[in-house]
C-alpha cells in the first residue's frame, strides 16, 4: 500500500489560521491562539523532520470518529427499515465443512482488501462490522496502528483463510480496518487455501458465510 504525505501547505494550514484569527482579535485570544499555533506547527515540523509525513495522532482520531459515525449511521438505517445492521461475515473452521477440508498454503502474496468479506474468530466477527470498522473499545489500538501506518511502519503481513475465491480474516483484523480506512486497494496476506471436492470457488456461490445471533453480538459489545 502506498500512501502519500499531506502536502507541506495543508500541513501547516491550521496554525496559520489559528495565528490569523488571533491577530484579528487581540488581546489574551491572541496569545492563546499563538501559542496553540506554536505547539501544533512544533509538532508538524517534528513529524516532517523524522519522516513521518505530516501525520499526528489527532488526524489518527479524527479518521476512527469518522468510520465510527458511518457505522452508527449504518446501524440506525438498518433498524429504521426493520433489517439487521451489517454483519461481518463468519467462517467457523472447528465445526463444519471448514474442520475437515484440506489445506494449502499458497504463502505470502497482495490480497484485494474488498475480497475480504470475513473471519474465523467468532468474536472479531461480533466486533466489526461488514465495512471493517472497528468496536468502540479498540479505539486506542486502532488509532495508534493507523499513525503508524501512515507514518510508513512496516506492518506484517495478515493472515487468511481463501474459501470460494474470497477471504476470511485469521490474523490481522485491525490492520485490514485501518488499511481499508485508508483507501488501501490490496494488503500482504499469508494465504491458506481450503478446498473440499464439489464446493464452489466462485465468489459468493460457496454457502459458506454465517452471521452470528444478534443475542451473541450485544454479549460481545459488552
Amino acid at each position: 500500500m502506498t500512501l502519500r504525505a499531506a502536502p507541506l501547505a495543508t500541513s501547516f494550514l491550521l496554525p496559520t489560521l489559528l495565528l490569523a484569527a488571533g491577530l484579528a482579535l487581540g488581546g489574551l485570544a491572541l496569545v492563546l491562539l499563538v501559542f496553540t499555533a506554536t505547539a501544533i506547527a512544533i509538532d508538524r515540523v517534528l513529524d516532517r523532520t523524522v519522516g513521518f509525513g505530516g501525520w499526528s495522532l489527532v488526524e489518527a482520531e479524527h479518521t476512527y470518529r469518522r468510520l465510527a459515525r458511518q457505522r452508527r449511521r449504518a446501524e440506525l438505517a438498518a433498524r429504521l427499515r426493520h433489517r439487521e445492521a451489517p454483519r461481518l461475515g463468519y467462517l467457523p473452521t472447528d465445526t463444519g465443512w471448514a474442520a475437515v477440508a484440506s489445506r494449502r498454503r499458497l504463502g505470502v502474496q497482495p490480497i484485494a482488501i474488498d475480497s475480504i468479506v470475513g473471519s474465523v474468530d467468532g468474536p472479531k466477527a461480533l466486533a466489526f462490522d461488514r465495512c471493517f470498522r472497528p468496536p468502540r473499545w479498540s479505539r486506542g489500538r486502532w488509532t495508534q496502528m493507523c499513525l503508524a501506518v501512515r507514518r510508513g511502519t512496516p506492518m506484517p503481513p495478515i493472515a487468511v483463510y481463501r474459501a470460494g475465491g474470497e477471504h476470511f480474516v485469521r490474523d490481522g483484523h485491525h490492520r485490514v480496518s485501518v488499511n481499508r480506512a485508508l483507501g488501501a486497494d490490496t494488503i500482504d496476506a499469508d494465504v491458506v487455501v481450503l478446498e473440499q471436492p464439489g464446493r464452489s470457488t466462485r465468489p459468493g456461490e460457496h454457502g459458506l458465510v454465517q452471521h452470528l445471533p444478534e443475542a451473541d453480538r450485544r454479549t460481545a459489545a459488552g
